[in-house]
């Protein structure tokens, strides 16, 4: 389903529901998110591959950092435990994978280490390569995942323009030529005048890349309104359960809001059109709207045409009312009855 070159912006986007880790390391949890998915109508069930061992330092696990919001009440987890239990090992990546194409949906997850590229490039054949936004300007990383030959979808939220143009810069130096970049504000959730969906414009027009948009929103009016900017790609986080203990659950769609971002993708785009004007209305129904100068009395044959005895009616068949000038002032050339369409043969 993804094909580089069929992806295009302003074209109906790709979209991703980002499963990350809210399958709270329950793979049963995991494929029921895969079938709702499927069902909502996205394009792509996007998991997060990483361990313990490579995503935090040992100084991360032991201040616990993370275990705020969610966590922060809670005594009987440490962070290392939460990660542990919450990451997907390589059986289950190809589980996972399997039970995608079952269904019908394609699978994806973001790397966190050079091991975990291989897994998905290299024995699990993923179609695309996605960057967490963390590791934009992870410059070794992007060099690693440039020589694999796969397209590669990076989020540019945490980093300023300069770390965007390095990225680029290092993805293209290392033969990668198929980049997508997608606008991202790594806030959960932002506020809405933090939402910038024009920086859309902005990456586009900058680096010469298709645009998309990853979502960290409440709700789904950013990613509809991302489709009136041309995002080739729409990610949304993604949960059964916005109540679910977790880091992104709150943050993410449910499944009603999934689907309406689905069906949103899937007509959306059309209703952009044309830059140029189109008429699509045809003769009858344009002349039964529009309006034509009337007689708003009998006019006499010989009496002057004025303001006073001339005004606009439907239907629009007889005389436009831009020739109201052009007529004002002549005589009537015969009797003219009260709420005629005025021709011209009537002066």
């Amino acid at each position: 389903m993804f094909d580089f070159k069929e992806i295009r912006e302003f074209g109906k986007p790709y979209v991703i529901a980002e499963a990350g880790s809210n399958h709270n390391g329950d793979m049963e949890l995991a494929k029921k998110i895969i079938d709702e998915a499927k069902r909502c109508g996205a394009d792509c069930v996007k998991f997060q591959s990483w361990s313990k061992d490579t995503i935090f330092s040992k100084q991360v696990y032991e201040d616990n950092y993370f275990l705020r919001d969610d966590y922060r009440n809670r005594t009987d987890y440490t962070l290392e435990e939460i990660v542990d239990k919450y990451s997907i090992d390589r059986a289950d990546h190809f589980m996972l994978k399997e039970y995608c194409d079952q269904v019908g949906i394609e699978f994806n997850s973001t790397p966190f280490s050079k091991p975990e590229v291989d897994l998905l490039a290299d024995e699990l054949q993923v179609p695309f390569i996605k960057v967490a936004s963390m590791d934009l300007n992870n410059l070794p990383f992007l060099a690693y995942i440039a020589k694999k030959g796969k397209p590669v979808v990076i989020s540019t939220g945490l980093c300023g323009l300069a770390d965007v143009s390095d990225a680029v810069d290092c993805l293209r130096t290392n033969g990668c030529s198929e980049i997508i970049l997608l606008h991202c504000v790594s806030i959960y959730p932002p506020a809405d005048e933090m939402v910038n969906l024009n920086n859309i414009d902005m990456l586009r027009n900058t680096f010469g890349c298709k645009v998309g948009y990853s979502d960290h929103t409440i709700g789904c009016v950013a990613p509809i309104m991302s489709l009136a900017k041309g995002a080739c790609i729409i990610e949304k986080h993604f949960t059964l359960d916005k109540d679910m203990v977790g880091w992104d659950h709150k943050i993410s769609a449910n499944p009603e809001e999934l689907e309406t971002i689905c069906q949103a993708a899937s007509c959306g785009y059309k209703m952009l059109g044309s830059y140029q004007k189109v008429v699509n209305e045809d003769e009858e129904r344009r002349n039964a709207f529009k309006r034509s100068i009337v007689a708003v009395r009998d006019i006499r044959c010989g009496e002057v045409l004025s303001e006073d005895n001339l005004t606009f009616k439907r239907p629009g068949s007889g005389i436009e009312p831009r020739y109201f000038d052009m007529i004002v002032g002549r005589k009537a050339a015969r009797d003219i009855k009260k709420d005629r369409l005025l021709s011209k043969e009537d002066f």
